[in-house]
Parts: structure tokens; C-alpha cells; sequence
């Protein structure tokens, strides 16, 4: 896996500001005499081993996720701006059509329980929900005038958010 100026763009304009700069932001704004101060983070180890496994699972599942695309995808990134050329089917695209998503997901939900912060867990809640809406209703069907009949054959295949663990092999 290549590390390239696309590849780290697109992870510091979307994931990284999903990931890092809003919860950064909510847990600053939690603290005393700020707009959450009801809802100050409490950080303890019981939560924090935990969460911080979710925290690098997630993060490095969003690594893996953009990488492939910047490898393989033609020239382009998972960033709206600069999609794909190609469509990308490999790695964890094989198993899962919205891996990078997921990871962002698992990162938030992470971040929540490292810090105990309510409004970084409603931060996700809200982001789970955006991708509930937006996905199938406008990131899939612009894929599908993109990618036609493959991205169909694609969706048929393989699941939106559970991964299928099952190998190639073992589904024949």
C-alpha cells in the first residue's frame, strides 16, 4: 500500500474531520462553563481499553478502505470531489460495500466510550443516521450511473453494512 498526496488528502478532509475534529470540538465544549458542561467527558480504564480498541480496529479499517481506492480506483479517492475512475472490488470491498463508513462508525462509537462523552455518542448516532439516508439514496445511485450493470451485480453480491465472512470459495 502506497501512501500517496490523494490518499492523505482524502483521509484529512473526510475521515479525519468525522473522526477527529468534531468529537475534538464536542469534547472541548464539554468541559467546564462551555455549552456541554452537563455532559463532561469522565475517562476510566474500564471503558478506555475498549474503546480504544475500537478507536485503532476503526481507524485502520478507514486506512485500508481508502487505500484501496487510491491504489486501484484509476486516479481517484473516496472524496465526492475526486471519485474513482475504476470501480474498486477488492480487499475489504470483497466482503462489505461500505467499509470505510463502517470504520468511521467503529472510530466514533470508540471515541465515545474512551471519553464517556454523551455528545460524541450523539455525534455518532447522528452520523450513523446521515449514512442510513445518504447511501442509498445518493451515493448508490450515483455509483450505479457510474458503474452500471457491475455495480448492480455488486450490490446483488455483497451487503451494505454486515460483511459476509464466507470466502469465494465456500459460496460455491
Amino acid at each position: 500500500m502506497k501512501v500517496t498526496p490523494p490518499l492523505i488528502k482524502a483521509c484529512i478532509i473526510f475521515p479525519m474531520n468525522v473522526m477527529g475534529v468534531i468529537p475534538a470540538i464536542l469534547i472541548w465544549c464539554s468541559q467546564e462553563g462551555r455549552v456541554f458542561e452537563k455532559y463532561p467527558p469522565s475517562f476510566d480504564l474500564f471503558r478506555s481499553f475498549p474503546g480504544g480498541l475500537l478507536v485503532g480496529a476503526g481507524a485502520s479499517l478507514c486506512w485500508v478502505s481508502v487505500s484501496l481506492f487510491t491504489e486501484f480506483g484509476g486516479g481517484g479517492t473516496p472524496a465526492p470531489y475526486d471519485p474513482p475512475k475504476k470501480f474498486v472490488v477488492r480487499g475489504v470491498y470483497t466482503r462489505v460495500r461500505n467499509p470505510m463508513m463502517i470504520g468511521v462508525i467503529i472510530v466514533l462509537l470508540g471515541e465515545a466510550m474512551l471519553s464517556g462523552s454523551l455528545p460524541v455518542f450523539i455525534w455518532a448516532l447522528i452520523f450513523i443516521q446521515a449514512c442510513l439516508v445518504l447511501i442509498p439514496f445518493w451515493e448508490e445511485p450515483d455509483l450505479e450511473r457510474r458503474f452500471g450493470e457491475a455495480y448492480l451485480e455488486y450490490k446483488r453480491k455483497v451487503p451494505r453494512w454486515i460483511p459476509n465472512l464466507k470466502s469465494s470459495s465456500e459460496e460455491n
